[in-house]
């Protein structure tokens, strides 16, 4: 898709779409947009009348207009006072979606700036219209968006000279864009040497050190837990270490952790009907957003070391299976006893903790589709985030909501820890069934070596979304890709 920062204004520009972004103080009509609606013979405000519209976030409205502009979209941005990036970003996502419906074969965008900020402003823009528009359809037999192309070139009005926020948003979409496309793919195409061949191509297209680490090598690093999950696999297990160093010497050294099961059947703890199992090829989100941050990361070039770390494998059932109450031994060498094959995840992310922390980081965060617990509690807009760390909580909260992704602080109760407690190994992979999601990040907790920052991110419920949402069409959405670029770039501290 072609964007473009444009010094064009709504009264110059000429074309078949044009697009207003208008907040709820835009109304009524007075200088410029007057102006305009006086060029337009007062169509402008015929389709205001007509449609009731107010400038209502969300709130949309189209007319024909004819002559130099073919058709005119309004979208609302709610009230003035507080502009901020998502919902620039919404708005746009909204334009666009508009401009396909009217098949509009170019499209103007013309929104308020967010201040004197006109590169974060095409950079808001531009992540909105570019994954708005994406749709994945590599497996479709006939393609169904044909009939609809989206609407290209796209300029973006009044900004011109911005090319640096379109280039940031750029790198950020196409990182969100490969992390979605994973996620949706199915387990026979996604499987773990696929995922290891996708991290080969980001290192050798963008500059990256790659190791892929194969089960001998994990093996003698004594990786019990993450290949007691992958035994029952006919797929081999792939370990995969993406390294990003900066020119110069880094800022810091930072580690990201992503879940990568490929597919989850539950084990021999095995998923129950109706427990979507059919969509537990999703169970590798945390490893997606985490080579998708790696890609955009690589591209925009931030001071920090960045280390993008995922144990990948599939949890299936064989003769070689992982049993209820089997031992295993991680890395670290505490002992687990499996009382849920289902509660794989954490076994996988144990080893791939203690091998981050080996590398000395200053900050480790992990991405996980890990439990239904936090789901039920936060939905599927809301990630859950558990870390010690109240400076680091206020960072990656403040990247979230900059990225237009939410994160909810969920607590760390030190006492129910007791729930993880073995009588014949150190602890349990799982804890009672309340506060499931806790007792979860208390586990991972155990393999975070003292003296690293850690945090955990649970985006079990925002890795998917049936109807889309936002910039999101329905899908896999990319969720982590911008709050952890946004969190790397702007310093993260820890």
């Amino acid at each position: 898709m072609q964007l473009q920062a444009s010094p064009q204004t709504y009264l110059t520009w000429t074309g078949d779409g044009l697009v207003l972004g208008l907040t709820e103080d835009s109304l009524p009509l007075t200088d410029r947009l007057a102006e305009l609606n006086s060029r337009l013979s007062g169509l402008l405000q015929e389709l205001i009348d007509e449609a009731e519209f107010t400038g209502k976030e969300g709130s949309t409205a189209v007319i024909r207009v004819g002559g130099a502009v073919r058709k005119l979209g309004l979208v609302g941005l709610g009230k003035g006072d507080g502009l901020t990036s998502d919902r620039l970003r919404r708005g746009a996502a909204a334009a666009a979606r508009l401009a396909k419906k009217e098949k509009c074969t170019g499209l103007a965008l013309s929104f308020p700036t967010l201040g004197e900020d006109l590169g974060l402003t095409a950079q808001a823009l531009a992540e909105g219209v570019t994954l708005a528009l994406h749709q994945d359809t590599r497996f479709k037999s006939e393609d169904r968006e044909a009939a609809q192309p989206s609407p290209g070139p796209v300029d973006l009005l009044d900004l011109a000279g911005q090319e640096q926020g379109l280039a940031t948003a750029e790198a950020i979409c196409y990182g969100v864009i490969l992390a979605r496309e994973l996620v949706s793919a199915p387990a026979n195409v996604v499987t773990p040497a696929q995922m290891a061949a996708t991290a080969l191509e980001i290192a050798q297209s963008h500059g990256l050190a790659v190791e892929i680490l194969e089960q001998e090598q994990c093996e003698s690093l004594g990786m019990g837990a993450y290949l007691g999950v992958a035994k029952a696999s006919d797929l081999p297990p792939k370990f995969i270490h993406l390294t990003y160093r900066p020119p110069g010497i880094p800022s810091r050294r930072l580690a990201i952790v992503g879940k990568g099961l490929t597919f989850d059947s539950g084990g021999l703890n095995i998923k129950g009907g109706g427990s979507g199992i059919e969509m537990m090829k999703v169970d590798m989100g945390g490893a997606a957003t985490t080579l998708g941050a790696a890609q955009a990361i690589a591209q925009l070039k931030p001071r920090a070391e960045v280390h993008f770390i995922s144990a990948v494998t599939e949890n299936m059932i064989s003769g070689r299976a992982l049993r209820p109450g089997d031992i295993l031994t991680a890395s670290n060498g505490k002992t687990i006893e499996v009382n849920n094959t289902d509660a794989e995840g954490r076994l996988t992310l144990a080893d791939a903790l203690v091998y981050a922390c080996r590398l000395e980081p200053d900050v480790v965060v992990d991405l996980a589709t890990l439990t239904g617990a936090c789901v039920i509690a936060l939905g599927e807009e809301i990630a859950g985030l558990w870390t010690p760390e109240d400076r680091l909580a206020e960072a990656l909260l403040s990247a979230a909501d900059g990225a237009g992704e939410s994160l909810w602080r969920m607590p760390l109760r030190s006492s129910y820890r007791e729930g993880l407690k073995s009588h014949v190994a150190d602890m349990k992979n799982t804890g009672p069934r309340p506060g499931g999601s806790i007792t979860a990040a208390l586990f991972l907790q155990d393999f975070v070596a003292k003296g690293v920052a850690w945090a955990h991110l649970d985006i079990a419920g925002t890795v998917w979304s049936d109807k889309g949402r936002g910039s999101d069409p329905a899908g896999a959405t990319g969720f982590g890709v911008r709050t952890l670029v946004r969190w790397i770039s702007a310093g993260a501290p820890a």
